[in-house]
């Protein structure tokens, strides 16, 4: 045996032996075993708002804070409560509203919401011009289409209640999401409800004019719920708090990279479904960014934040508006003892 081979030899025992004493295979790095897995769920497919958790797996921010991170697209925004309270996931991120409603059907559940992405929720009525429906009066006695599981047609009976509509004043049909926008375009109903920044580009891309559009979004009538969190495992809370708090920092960090530069965050989307339209996309993140994500309450309180007495409101309002029989406690919901520092979550001017 020459030199050259007894030197490899010996390279080789080293390095399995030093491998045997951490307990590792020989292919594994310590950095590997040290991570944390963390299993999250999206609400919604790879679009536009997705950017910042797909910045921050791309970009290494999950692996700085010792985490593995895998990431999935969602079925809705109430499905990813469902998700993670059966152990599927560890996080995710879901309607906080859901959230409420499941919380008051397991009243011992310990899922928790540690982030508030959007300050306000997305929801919202859209018709067309010609229809002769341009504010919430002129609903009474239509037709809105939307799933059963729509967070807007959920709290129908808040807009309507702020609105001086009775609950029973529509008539629902209850569609797939897929058709919801092609029924509208199509003129076979009077509205629908869904998200601010996916039913009106939906529309758009249906062929309708956006000028033919009337937007009544939920959180410019009245209602004060709160939208999608960021929510926790009570297994991940209560073993791996700060897995937590390393998650929150690492995506606040893409976050406020995105406010600063939208059309590189979208860039992560399409990296990640190479069959998405980048400039639809960033339209998409555009408006989430702007109606749902930066508003007075955040640039208050900083980003992920809530306020205590709007918090109050806004599960009363919840729980009025699904017919709950169980408040639950504020403090049960949204736990602010994982976000970043205040400082890292000001929204750059």
């Amino acid at each position: 045996m020459d030199q050259v081979k007894r030197t490899t030899l010996k390279r080789l025992a080293l390095v399995c032996g030093l491998t045997a004493c951490l307990g590792l295979q020989p292919w594994m790095a310590p950095e590997a075993e040290a991570s944390t897995a963390i299993n999250f769920t999206l609400d919604w497919r790879f679009e536009g708002p997705s950017a910042p958790f797909l910045m921050a797996l791309d970009r290494g921010y999950f692996a700085e804070e010792g985490l593995n991170v895998n990431i999935d697209s969602g079925n809705g925004s109430a499905g990813a409560v469902t998700r993670v309270a059966t152990g599927a996931y560890d996080m995710g991120l879901a309607d906080f509203n859901a959230l409420i409603e499941y919380a008051a059907a397991n009243p011992t559940s310990g899922i928790q919401a540690v982030y508030m992405l959007y300050n306000n929720t997305p929801a919202a009525v859209f018709t067309l011009k010609d229809s002769g429906i341009d504010t919430p009066a002129d609903l009474a006695g239509k037709t809105l289409a939307a799933p059963v599981f729509d967070a807007g047609r959920k709290a129908w009976p808040a807009f309507a209640a702020h609105n001086g509509l009775a609950v029973d004043s529509v008539t629902w049909q209850s569609v797939e999401p897929a058709i919801r926008e092609t029924l509208l375009a199509r003129r076979q109903v009077d509205g629908i409800t869904g998200f601010y920044f996916t039913s009106l580009l939906n529309l758009e891309a249906r062929g309708v004019d956006p000028e033919m559009i009337t937007v009544m979004p939920y959180s410019d009538f009245g209602v004060s719920l709160y939208g999608n969190a960021i929510i926790a495992s009570e297994k991940l809370l209560q073993e791996n708090p700060e897995a937590v708090a390393g998650f929150l920092r690492a995506f606040n960090r893409a976050l406020v990279e995105t406010l600063q530069d939208p059309a590189t965050a979208v860039s992560y989307v399409r990296k990640r479904d190479g069959l998405v339209n980048e400039g639809l996309e960033l339209r998409r993140l555009q408006l989430a960014l702007d109606a749902q994500v930066v508003t007075e309450e955040t640039l208050a309180e900083g980003l992920g934040a809530v306020t205590e007495a709007r918090l109050e409101a806004s599960i009363a309002e919840a729980v009025s508006a699904f017919g709950l029989e169980v408040t639950p406690a504020a403090d049960r919901l949204f736990n602010t003892a994982f976000l970043p520092e205040v400082s890292s979550r000001q929204v750059p001017q």
